[in-house]
């Protein structure tokens, strides 16, 4: 267990530091007279960046290893937030944004694929439902605080905060073990078909996500969408951490189905609470099923990853994880935007409904089961 506690502790100071600054940039170019497509490539930028990093983390990972991997992400995605002071002109703010976005993709990887590495085997289910506890709850903290700081004082304190935050995670950092005590020698590469299930399982649970967060505030302006999003958010908490128990008991992946079906169930309500026919009360209790649904499916989906990929691929496991779920997070806020501009809210949530399940399972009818065994 040693150094479990210092990786769930930088994964959280960092995604805090990460969801202060998420809707404050955009918000900030926004009120410094920027246009609107300014405003989105920010986050796009941000997102590209960070998902061609985890492409190359599981090489940079056997290079460097976990430790010097995660310093230099926190390096990255921290002190540069203070340059947001300095200017918010395009050229800046897009490679500021770039920038940080590598250090992001860094983090997101080498935390949860630390963990991975560090957990007992009978415990790795609550290791890596504890780490998504601590960056759930850091975003339920940073993302309302960061708007509400800016609103209240101005975006300087919210800059600021970010880079301290993160710095935290540098001290965290730096009390982590040198070497992972289970790291091994990978023999070649993995091939992506064995990781492909988990990685579209938690990529289409993330398309949902993506467009419930873009859209639902847009969707239903008439009721109390932040709320929602901070039940969603809660349930997520309840979801994972449960799922990671429950998966130590009775092994990883059993209960990947009951999320994905909790997850696609709850955007039905979605879809009718966008129609107007339904109100407060179905949006509260979908925000409760997506949240847990969704909670289960991203740590069955982790658990899933490393079993299938076998303790000398943990790193690819991890990035795969990540890709997954930021592509999916970024697909499904263009996509089902695109949805709702063309056919209204109540269809894009129901394409999401569909998505959920369909995915999953026709990736699982295009890969192995499980990982190959070698030939004797």
């Amino acid at each position: 267990m040693r150094g479990l506690p210092a990786a769930w502790i930088l994964a959280a100071a960092a995604f805090g530091g990460f969801s202060l600054l998420l809707p404050v940039v955009p918000w900030a170019i926004a009120e410094a007279g920027g246009s609107d497509t300014l405003a989105g490539s920010v986050t796009a930028v941000f997102m590209l960046t960070t998902v061609l990093t985890q492409i190359a983390m599981p090489r940079l990972m056997r290079t460097y290893g976990h430790r010097a991997t995660l310093i230099a992400g926190c390096l990255l995605l921290g002190p540069p937030s203070l340059l947001f002071l300095l200017s918010v002109a395009p050229a800046a703010v897009l490679g500021i944004s770039a920038v940080r976005g590598i250090g992001f993709g860094m983090i997101t990887v080498a935390a949860s694929a630390l963990v991975g590495e560090l957990a007992p085997p009978r415990l790795l289910g609550r290791a890596t439902g504890a780490l998504g506890v601590g960056i759930a709850a850091s975003q339920m903290i940073g993302l309302p605080a960061g708007l509400a700081i800016a609103e209240r004082f101005s975006t300087t304190p919210v800059f600021v905060l970010g880079a301290i935050a993160t710095s935290a995670a540098l001290v965290a950092a730096f009390r982590l073990p040198q070497t992972p005590k289970r790291a091994a020698t990978p023999s070649g590469r993995i091939p992506l078909r064995v990781l492909l299930f988990p990685m579209v399982a938690v990529g289409s649970g993330a398309i949902a996500y993506g467009g419930l967060t873009s859209l639902l505030r847009i969707a239903v302006a008439d009721l109390p969408v932040p709320t929602a999003l901070a039940v969603l958010s809660a349930s997520t908490l309840v979801g994972r951490f449960g799922a990671g128990a429950l998966a130590d008991r009775f092994g990883a992946g059993r209960m990947l189905p009951v999320g994905l079906g909790l997850a696609a169930v709850a955007m039905v309500p979605f879809a009718l609470v966008a129609d107007g026919r339904t109100g407060t009360g179905a949006l509260i209790g979908a925000s409760v099923c997506f949240g847990l649904g969704f909670g289960i499916v991203q740590n069955e989906a982790l658990l899933v990853a490393f079993r299938r990929a076998g303790s000398e691929h943990i790193g690819s496991a991890s990035a795969a994880w990540n890709i997954g779920f930021d592509a999916g997070t970024g697909a499904g806020s263009f996509a089902l935007g695109a949805v709702a501009a063309a056919s209204g809210y109540p269809a894009a949530f129901v394409v999401a409904a569909l998505l959920v399940p369909t995915l999953p399972l026709l990736a699982r009818l295009a890969g192995p089961s499980e990982r190959p065994r070698p030939s004797t």
